[in-house]
C-alpha cells in the first residue's frame, strides 16, 4: 500500500526544515534503517533514516527545497507494481490527514536519534477492528484511519499487515516508533505475549463544555520602511529559532547581573607550564586555552553549588544531578551551544580535545541534536576578541550564563602598594526566580577563588 514520507521533526524547535538532498532516487528499493535524505535544521544536518521497506515512487519535495513543514509529505514509498497515484492526498494542518500530530512527535523524534540518524516518518493512519453486537470482530475499515473510539493510529504499512494476519487490536499496543508509531518490533512482542485482547467499545464520554471564543492574536509589529540602499539577506532557519528564543528569554525571565574581576596571572603560568610539559610528552600532546580552564573551574564551582545548576518551573526548583556545560560558539549560521557532559569529572586535557572537536563540527554544521540540547549552565566566552565586558542572555530553561571577556592588564592595589596584574571581567546572567542575589555573590566569590588559585583544578 502506498504511504506518504513525511518531514520528520528532528528537534524540540523545529517547525520546518529544508531538505538538503535526496540519497535515493525515484525507483529505487529501500529497506528499514537506509539513509535517504539529508535534512537540513535550525541546528544541524542530520540523516534520514527509513523505518520501512518499499520503493520509492516518488519524490514530492526536490533537493535544495527550503522551509518544509514538519509532517509534510515529501516522498512516497510503494509496493512492487503499485503506482505512487495510490498514497493518500495530504489534508491540511488543521484537518490532520496522514501526519502524525507534530508536538508529541518531535520529542519522540528525538528519543529514536541514533548516531545523528533519524528514522524518517513513512506511516499512515491505521484502521482498527470494529466490535460487533454480537460480540465478534468486523474486518477492518481500509481508508478512514480511525479506531472504533475515532482516534488515530499510526503504525508502519508492515506492521500494520503483521497486526491484520494475526488478529491484534492496535488500539492496545504501544508504539516505539518515532512519534509513537507502531513498528514491526512491537507487533513482535505483542505476540510474543500471547492472544491478543479483543478491542474494547469507547466508554461514554461527558458533553464537552461549550468552546470559549478564542483571544485574537496579537498583531504583528509592522516591518521598518527602509528607503536607503540595501541588500536583504535571508534569515536562516538557526537565526530565526535564536531571535525567538533570545526575544522569549529577555521577555519572561527576570535577569540580573553580577560583574567580578579575576585576576588570572596564575592561571595564565599553569596554562604555559602544562602546554610545554604536552608538547614534550609527543603523541598525545595537547594545547589548553584560558576557554578550557575556566570551563573546568565553572564545573567546579558548579559542583559545589548545586542550586546554581538548576532550572525553573512553576511547580519546583529543579537541581541537576550532573554538571552539564553549554558554551556558545560562534559558526556562519549562528550561534550554537555544544555541551561538555559531566565537565566537573573531566581533566583539563580532556575538556580541551572535546571542546575543539565539538567546536569544529558546530561550525561545519554536524552536531548531533544530544551533542547541543540541554545542558543546566552556559559560558560566553568574547575574551578572544578583546571584549573588556559584556552581559549575556540567559538560555533558557537554564538559570545561569557566565560572560568571560579579555585578560588584560590593569593597575591594581596589592598591600597598599600599586601593582600591575592580567585582569579579566567575567559577569554572571542569572535567572532571579532560580538564584537570589547573595547566592549569585557566593558563586561569583568561589568562582574566584579557583580561577585566582588553579592549582586546585589539578586535584
Amino acid at each position: 500500500m502506498a504511504t506518504n514520507i513525511l518531514m520528520p521533526a528532528l528537534s524540540p524547535t523545529m517547525t520546518e526544515g529544508n531538505l538538503a538532498r535526496w540519497l535515493k532516487k525515484e525507483g529505487d528499493q529501500v529497506k528499514a534503517g537506509d539513509i535517504i535524505a539529508e535534512i537540513e535544521t535550525d541546528k544541524a544536518t542530520m540523516e534520514v533514516e527509513a523505518v520501512d521497506e518499499g520503493i520509492l515512487g516518488k519524490i514530492l519535495v526536490a533537493d535544495g527545497t527550503q522551509g518544509v513543514k514538519v509532517n509534510d509529505p515529501i516522498a512516497v514509498l510503494v509496493e512492487p507494481g503499485e503506482s505512487a497515484d495510490a498514497a493518500p492526498a495530504p489534508k491540511s494542518a488543521g484537518g490532520g490527514g496522514a501526519a502524525q500530530s507534530a508536538s508529541p512527535s518531535e520529542a519522540a523524534a528525538l528519543e529514536a536519534t541514533k548516531d545523528g540518524k533519524v528514522a524518517g516518518a513513512a506511516e499512515q493512519p491505521v484502521a482498527m477492528p470494529q466490535p460487533q453486537s454480537g460480540g465478534g470482530t468486523a474486518p477492518a475499515p481500509k481508508s478512514n484511519g480511525h479506531d472504533a473510539g475515532g482516534e488515530r493510529v499510526f503504525a508502519s504499512p508492515l506492521a500494520r499487515r503483521m497486526a491484520q494476519q494475526a488478529g491484534l487490536d492496535l488500539n492496545a499496543l504501544q508504539g516505539s516508533g518515532p512519534g509513537g508509531r507502531i513498528v514491526k518490533a512491537d507487533i513482535e512482542a505483542a505476540l510474543s505475549k500471547g492472544p491478543a485482547a479483543k478491542p474494547q467499545a469507547p466508554a461514554p464520554q461527558a458533553a464537552a463544555p461549550a468552546p470559549q471564543p478564542a483571544a485574537a492574536p496579537a498583531p504583528k509589529p509592522a516591518a521598518p520602511v527602509v528607503t536607503a540602499p540595501h541588500t536583504p539577506v535571508p534569515n536562516s532557519s538557526m537565526r530565526k529559532v535564536i531571535a525567538r528564543r533570545l526575544s522569549e528569554s529577555k521577555q519572561t525571565v527576570p535577569h540580573f547581573y553580577v560583574s567580578m574581576d579575576f585576576e588570572i596571572d596564575a592561571l595564565l603560568k599553569l596554562r604555559a607550564d602544562l602546554n610545554a610539559k604536552s608538547a614534550k610528552d609527543g603523541p598525545g600532546a595537547f594545547k589548553l586555552s584560558v576557554n578550557d580552564m575556566v570551563i573546568k573551574a565553572v564545573a567546579a564551582t558548579l559542583r559545589r553549588y548545586p542550586n546554581v545548576n538548576a532550572i525553573w518551573t512553576d511547580d519546583a526548583i529543579l537541581q541537576l544531578h550532573d554538571v552539564d556545560i553549554s558554551i556558545a560558539v560562534s559558526t556562519p549560521a549562528g550561534l550554537i551551544t555544544p555541551i561538555i557532559r559531566r565537565a566537573d569529572q573531566k581533566g583539563l586535557s580532556t575538556i580541551s580535545n572535546e571542546m575543539k572537536e565539538l567546536a569544529g563540527r558546530a561550525k561545519a554544521n554536524k552536531l548531533k541534536p544530544e551533542e547541543f540540547q540541554g545542558g543546566g549552565f552556559s559560558i560566553s566566552n568574547m575574551g578572544m576578541y578583546g571584549v573588556k565586558e559584556f552581559s549575556a542572555i540567559i538560555n533558557p530553561p537554564q538559570a545561569g550564563i557566565l560572560a568571560v571577556a579579555a585578560g588584560e592588564q590593569r593597575p591594581v592595589v596589592k598591600g597598599g602598594q600599586l601593582a600591575v596584574a592580567t585582569v579579566m571581567t567575567c559577569t554572571l546572567s542569572v535567572d532571579h526566580r532560580v538564584i537570589d542575589g547573595a547566592l549569585a555573590a557566593e558563586f561569583m566569590q568561589a568562582l574566584k577563588g579557583v580561577i585566582e588559585d588553579p592549582l586546585s583544578l589539578m586535584l
